[in-house]
């Protein structure tokens, strides 16, 4: 599945994968509208919308990129019903070729973790028959608990071919708290960087790891410490635009192959029309405002990728 990833960034020349974070605040409200019709204002309306939402979005922007995360709590939120929703999302985004990160920063232990990996990345056994639960391509993990949280993970990927982004160091502000406290003189976060190099090795493809990490775009100079530690390993960035992260402070997430790091962003696309940038496409084609993020954000990282020689 990494060399899937790899050989889908590379076609597309776009290292971005689009968060599918849905907020009902973010959906233009012809298509709320026209969901609570059918549903009510209900909370099956509301899974309505965020589905021809998100339908709407792939449909216009699958061409562009190689990947698209999906952040299981928007969807949680509104119960079984989101959860139809996220499910119907994964499979849709498959059948358009796209690879799907599961975005649900799951940890735990034991059969706890096992379960959490079955359901999401592997199959389950329900008398004779095998079924696929939610069936991403990847899932974020939190590793705070320790090795026995993330085995489960690997071994599940190892029978799958599937792979893991591992939370080393995250994007939002008070990470630090617990991420940056100095452990026998190094920083936590980048004890957990080893860890995962070290996982990594238990999983490779043909030149990267199965089992990537998560680095937040808001902490270049980390970043930048991370990915010398963590060479074989892809890295998940978020952070970019609506959180203040900056192409230029990407750059030395890659490798020198132009490799090894995908970017993140989820309203800066999914909400784009809400922009001042886009606002000129209106509700109404908040799809084709989506698009143009995804290219103009493409060309962005490229150019700052080109200015800093790692292309």
């Amino acid at each position: 599945m990494i060399q899937k990833l790899i050989d889908a960034i590379q076609k597309t020349k776009a290292p971005i994968v689009v968060g599918l974070d849905p907020m009902l605040d973010y959906i233009p409200e012809h298509i709320r509208e026209k969901a609570y019709q059918e549903k009510g204002e209900t909370l099956a309306g509301a899974a309505e919308a965020i589905w021809q939402f998100n339908k709407g979005i792939v449909d216009a922007v699958y061409d562009l990129i190689p990947a698209v995360k999906p952040q299981i709590a928007m969807y949680e939120q509104f119960g079984i019903e989101g959860l139809i929703a996220y499910k119907k999302t994964i499979e849709y985004c498959k059948e358009k070729g796209l690879v799907v990160i599961g975005d649900i920063k799951r940890g735990d232990i034991g059969s706890t973790s096992t379960a959490y990996a079955v359901g999401h990345l592997g199959k389950v056994t329900v008398g004779q028959n095998t079924y696929y639960g939610f069936d991403e391509d990847f899932a974020t993990v939190n590793p705070y608990l320790g090795s026995d949280g993330v085995k489960p993970f690997i071994d599940v990927c190892k029978e799958e071919n599937k792979g893991l982004f591992i939370l080393v160091k995250t994007s939002n502000p008070s990470s630090g708290e617990f991420q940056d406290r100095l452990i026998d003189g190094k920083p936590l976060y980048e004890l957990v960087g080893e860890k995962v190099a070290q996982w990594g090795m238990e999983h490779m493809g043909d030149s990267y790891s199965y089992i990537g990490a998560v680095v937040g775009a808001t902490y270049p100079e980390m970043g930048k410490i991370l990915r010398k530690l963590m060479p074989k390993t892809y890295i998940l960035v978020p952070g970019y635009g609506a959180q203040g992260g900056k192409a230029e402070d990407l750059v030395h997430y890659f490798n020198k192959d132009g490799l090894g790091a995908i970017v993140n962003s989820s309203r800066g696309i999914i909400a784009a029309y809400k922009a001042k940038n886009y606002e000129k496409f209106g509700p109404s084609a908040y799809a084709d405002a989506s698009r143009q993020a995804v290219i103009d954000m493409r060309e962005d990282i490229n150019g700052a990728l080109a200015k800093g020689g790692s292309r």
